[in-house]
């Protein structure tokens, strides 16, 4: 990670940690669950080097920023408020946007609240959905998928946190890593284990090595998993937060990249929602969707360079 700089940054009430390299305009990353800035490791040494300055924070909650005890403070005003003030402590009117996965739902948040702060935006894995106004998220979830869902498993305050904490965290990091199960993760109630990979082998695959794992690993250990899973819990409420934006379409340029196999990808009713018209009536300026042939989830770190280059040619547009 050569060249990486590491900082620590005051941004609306927290100390967040920043990596960066390189000089030019921004490009922010947003890292998934359960990740951290690491993920954008590949991107950052590909991006600075091609004229970028590349920027990638821990989230609030995640790594070596600061993690609020309260629940209620994960909302999405409360993470895209950490965002907007890291964008101004950058001393940028506008950012290129990166996301994937939780990165990529608070990306649209950002993109809905603060449309003038992204120039263009790059979104892996998670497309927008429209707020339904009549019901919340999670009663959806557990309507379509019922209570084992993953989701669903994680709203319970403590709950999640035992189980995992009953296996470790090495395992739940590797379990979930390494998953390529396409559509919804089911986890049986009472066990972590069968989750995310019920085919959990010993061996790790290319793109994520031993030091990788251990990296992301020992932040975990320090930290713990309920920042992230607050993220979740905050689903219905940042439902009820966002009714004045009811129906608002995101005016962004945007280019949507998944893997085939993605868990989201292949979720109920997702590839008809993203190929049959309604992401693009959503998002109008949605310029194009990648979907790469045999990949999982984690598409930043499985197909580092692929999509490198893909950020790249979307962005050097503008």
């Amino acid at each position: 990670m050569e060249g990486i700089v590491h900082r620590t940054v005051e941004v609306n009430g927290i100390k967040m940690h920043v990596a960066e390299k390189g000089e030019g305009p921004v490009v922010l990353f947003l890292h998934g669950f359960p990740e951290l800035w690491y993920s954008w490791r590949h991107q950052i040494l590909a991006l600075s080097s091609r004229g970028y300055h590349a920027v990638a924070p821990d989230l609030r909650g995640y790594g070596d920023t600061e993690a609020p005890a309260s629940m209620s403070s994960y909302t999405c005003f409360d993470i895209v408020g950490d965002l907007v003030a890291l964008i101004d402590l950058l001393g940028v009117e506008q950012v290129f946007l990166v996301a994937h996965d939780w990165g990529a739902v608070i990306g649209w948040y950002l993109c809905m609240f603060r449309p003038e702060k992204v120039k263009a935006y790059v979104c892996l894995s998670v497309p927008l959905r429209r707020r339904d106004p009549k019901v919340k998220p999670v009663d959806v979830m557990r309507a379509v998928y019922g209570d084992d869902y993953y989701i669903c498993r994680f709203q319970k305050p403590g709950e999640m946190e035992a189980q995992m904490a009953e296996v470790g965290t090495e395992y739940v990091l590797k379990n979930i890593l390494t998953t390529r199960k396409p559509g919804p993760p089911i986890f049986p109630m009472g066990e972590y284990g069968t989750g995310f990979n019920p085919d959990m082998t010993n061996s790790l695959p290319s793109w994520l090595s031993q030091h990788d794992l251990a990296y992301y690993v020992s932040k975990f250990q320090k930290t713990g998993f309920t920042g992230p899973l607050n993220y979740y819990r905050n689903l219905n409420p940042n439902w009820e937060l966002t009714a004045p934006w009811s129906g608002v379409k995101i005016e962004v340029p945007v280019k949507f990249i998944t893997g085939e196999l993605d868990m989201v990808y292949t979720s109920l009713n997702m590839k008809e929602y993203i190929h049959g018209g309604g992401f693009k009536e959503h998002v109008p300026n949605l310029e194009e969707v990648i979907v790469q042939k045999g990949v999982a989830h984690f598409n930043n770190q499985e197909t580092a360079e692929e999509i490198s280059n893909y950020i790249y040619e979307f962005i050097n547009k503008f």
